[in-house]
């Protein structure tokens, strides 16, 4: 069984949790997840089944949808609802939608975060929530992430109280903490922040009308019908170039060798999808010591 499923993640889980229920159901192995969602975060998980697993890195790396909500006024030790409050502060002013858009477009594009200490990321060989877990703090490193659209999705012309809400949708790419994002949202307008409630709606070109929950999985299952609802493993390489050979090719791509760049390869890419009568044999990239030649990134066989 070779394929991608969509999962729709519920709350109360974690991503490994969704795996080992979906090799259960399956009895199958060979599964894999695109990308932790914390247990209180619900939406679009994609899942890898079979040769597909070696395509977890491509489909994680093309991008996601979330819709959060932010709730200014107070923050919490881990950025969202669960956490402990760490500062309250009341509004002394409103917030018009003009100013509130301005700090958006602001943070849209490349944006620097430095993750939460309740996050997977690995100082030392230790998740930071390992470190958090025992009360430690430590130096976090921070990194790049993109941000390529934020949309402000309550119409209010203007947000006031103690403490205010309003909805997000950000699309964004891998690496992106929604709830730091909140948190830097807060920030600028000089407040206490939290993310306080998050869907991711996309992943991996998979929305929320693709997938299936692990009770729909288990009728599919039931009827013998899992197989006509993955997805292909060309869907999940989707956003890379495609470079089209023919039979005289496809066994020594198969065989992962080494070949001479074509002249039709795509320009300026350094990678591409190789693609044999429709399907994705392998993943080739320019070879980085040998100029005019190509080597294989993942071979996915037949």
């Amino acid at each position: 069984m070779n394929g991608i499923l969509p999962l729709w993640k519920e709350k109360g889980m974690t991503s490994h949790d969704c795996v080992f229920r979906v090799r259960k159901i399956l009895r199958t192995k060979k599964v894999g997840h695109t990308g932790t969602l914390d247990p209180d975060v619900e939406g679009v998980l994609p899942i890898c089944i079979g040769r597909a697993t070696k395509l977890s890195d491509y489909i994680m790396n093309s991008g996601k949808t979330y819709v959060a909500e932010v709730t200014v006024g107070y923050s919490t030790t881990t950025e969202d609802a669960s956490g402990e409050i760490v500062e309250k502060r009341a509004l002394t002013e409103e917030v018009s939608r003009g100013d509130l858009l301005n700090i958006l477009q602001s943070l849209t594009g490349e944006i620097v975060q430095t993750p939460p200490m309740y996050s997977a990321v690995k100082v030392n060989g230790k998740r930071l929530y390992e470190y958090a877990r025992q009360g430690i703090e430590v130096d976090r490193p921070s990194r790049k992430v993109m941000i390529e659209d934020i949309q402000l999705l309550d119409d209010q012309d203007v947000f006031s109280g103690e403490s205010i809400r309003f909805s997000v949708r950000v699309v964004c790419g891998k690496g992106t903490y929604i709830r730091t994002l909140a948190v830097m949202i807060g920030e600028r307008l000089g407040y206490p922040a939290h993310m306080s409630h998050l869907v991711r709606t996309a992943s991996g070109g998979f929305t929320q009308a693709d997938c299936l929950t692990l009770k729909e999985l288990e009728g599919k299952q039931e009827n013998n019908e899992v197989a006509s609802t993955l997805h292909p493993l060309e869907k999940g390489i989707s956003h890379l170039p495609k470079w089209e050979i023919s039979d005289t090719l496809a066994e020594k791509v198969k065989n992962g060798a080494v070949l001479d760049q074509p002249a039709h390869w795509p320009a300026n890419e350094a990678e591409a999808a190789v693609i044999f009568q429709g399907h994705l044999l392998a993943i080739y990239r320019l070879h980085p010591t040998k100029p005019g030649k190509i080597k294989p990134v993942k071979v996915l066989g037949d």
